[in-house]
């Protein structure tokens, strides 16, 4: 196992496994060219028992390995929640073994000898989407923290803002005067640092429909 650190170490990390030693240093230099550092592996059991997983990047694999097939340890990956997209690779690839592959969650399935315009597209299309999917879990979070600082009085009021209510229908439903109402609306505008009305709904609009207790 090895890793090239050449781009940098906040770069993109790719998980190379391939028990092929030249199919690894090959891919190692292409993938390299385009910024992204890779860290190659020949035994998949020790890719899954010591690679990490809380890297942005994408996995490329090659299908047939001895001892275990790309196929299983792809179903192993998912089984755990691991969220990196996966690339399969295959000198030998049929059309079951495709169709499976891309229900098994692969996110793109190419046949060797690879086209390297065509990996390094695929590549850099994982990288973006994995980036995505972690700036939106990241966004997820701080949203659900945030709202949890609430009081039960904010997150009734942020119901009733969500459902469309103005101030004084607000201050009716829940007895309140009108300037209750704006101390609450400024408060919970604060601490959900919502820039606007717009944003609110969105980011918390869904929070507050799963929420029992507002």
């Amino acid at each position: 196992m090895s890793v090239a650190t050449a781009s940098g170490p906040l770069s993109p990390l790719v998980h190379l496994i391939d028990d092929d030693e030249a199919v690894r240093a090959g891919l190692s230099l292409l993938i390299g060219t385009v910024g992204l550092r890779v860290q190659t592996w020949s035994d998949p059991q020790a890719f899954l028992a010591e690679f990490d997983r809380h890297s942005i990047g994408a996995i490329v694999m090659d299908v047939r390995m001895p001892g275990v097939s790309g196929l299983t340890v792809l179903d192993t990956l998912m089984a755990q929640g691991v969220d990196q997209p996966v690339i399969m690779l295959t000198g030998h690839g049929t059309v079951e073994m495709c169709r499976r592959a891309f229900k098994s969650g692969a996110a793109e399935f190419l046949e060797k000898p690879v086209d390297d315009e065509v990996l390094i597209e695929a590549l850099q299309s994982a990288v973006r989407q994995h980036v995505r999917s972690r700036e939106r879990l990241s966004a997820d979070r701080q949203a659900r923290e945030r709202y949890a600082q609430l009081s039960q009085r904010e997150r009734e009021v942020l119901g009733l803002i969500v459902a469309g209510l103005t101030n004084k229908e607000i201050g009716r439903a829940l007895t309140l005067s009108p300037r209750t109402v704006e101390t609450h609306r400024a408060n919970l505008f604060a601490k959900l640092e919502a820039p606007s009305l717009a944003q609110l709904i969105r980011r918390y609009g869904s929070l507050v429909e799963g929420d029992d207790t507002a």
